[in-house]
């Protein structure tokens, strides 16, 4: 058995974990792999030159393997108890990585990448193998989950939840990439790709399950055979509803809540500007949820 770990044989030897777990071992490539992931160059999901997202199973079983190793310690800090396995620890952060945390009850797992210029507002929360690109912001009450991958300049609002996909490991971590514009309380989960420069209004929920009605385009979103609901790119999605099937619905009134598309944001116009006239113009008519 040895434990000197190079970036090649990672994945192999987290597959002979797998299959023959073995502690001294395991825990040389769990630390060898949160390193990574502390400092971006090993991720869970990586974008191809066609645009396509690829899951990397074998990092995401890496961090399984390390809550299988992990023994619970004491984080208590002052007069706040903290406990947790003691492989994730919170990150490490200085001043020279160059990312803002504004005090008042953030945290950053370890095994998570936050770039410079990324700024935390208090509280919010990056789980581990999450990558969040270079000047995103993280409005306060905001969850970045476990895997997620978060691209530049990406704005999530307050109360922003952005869900955590550990398994099963070769299921698609949440991916919102750049210039994206997401909305206070709007929840992504797993399954869910939003593609650049898109709009999401706030209130917007979004699973893998969820359609998405694009009154431009005059088409229906779903899932593909992968099972990863992808928002275009450019899209401004608001919250909309449908009249509910059967007499009952029909007698009350009831109505399901769906997310629509009401325009596409041109290359020149900022988030904001398209949100408020996405707003103004009264979302196309779609009665708000």
């Amino acid at each position: 058995m040895t434990t000197d770990t190079t970036m090649e044989d990672l994945p192999a030897r987290v597959a002979r974990l797998r299959d023959a777990f073995e502690a001294a071992e395991a825990e040389a490539v769990v630390a060898r792999v949160l390193a990574g992931l502390n400092d971006g160059t090993i991720r869970a999901a990586t974008r191809g030159d066609d645009g396509r997202w690829h899951v990397h199973a074998w990092v995401k079983e890496a961090i399984l393997l390390g809550f299988r190793l992990g023994r619970l310690a004491d984080y208590s800090t002052g007069p706040f108890a903290f406990f947790d396995k003691h492989t994730y620890p919170p990150k490490p952060l200085r001043a020279e990585d160059g990312v803002r945390v504004v005090p008042g009850g953030s945290a950053i797992r370890t095994g998570a990448y936050v770039a410079p210029g990324v700024v935390c507002m208090p509280p919010m929360y990056v789980n581990v193998g999450a990558y969040v690109d270079a000047g995103t912001m993280i409005d306060s009450h905001a969850l970045v989950g476990s895997c997620a991958q978060i691209g530049r300049r990406v704005h999530l609002s307050a109360a922003v939840q952005i869900g955590g996909v550990l398994e099963p490991v070769g299921a698609m971590p949440v991916i919102v990439e750049d210039d994206v514009f997401i909305g206070g309380g709007c929840g992504l989960y797993e399954g869910c790709l939003v593609r650049e420069r898109a709009v999401l209004a706030p209130g917007v929920t979004l699973t893998r399950s969820t359609r998405i009605y694009d009154l431009v385009r005059e088409r229906i979103h779903t899932a593909g055979p992968d099972g990863v609901l992808e928002v275009p790119a450019g899209a401004v999605v608001v919250p909309g509803s449908r009249p509910a099937a059967g007499t009952f619905a029909a007698t009350y009134g009831l109505t399901l809540y769906t997310p629509v598309i009401v325009k596409y944001r041109d290359a020149k116009t900022d988030a904001a500007t398209t949100l408020e006239s996405a707003l103004r113009e009264g979302w196309g008519g779609v009665r708000p949820g």
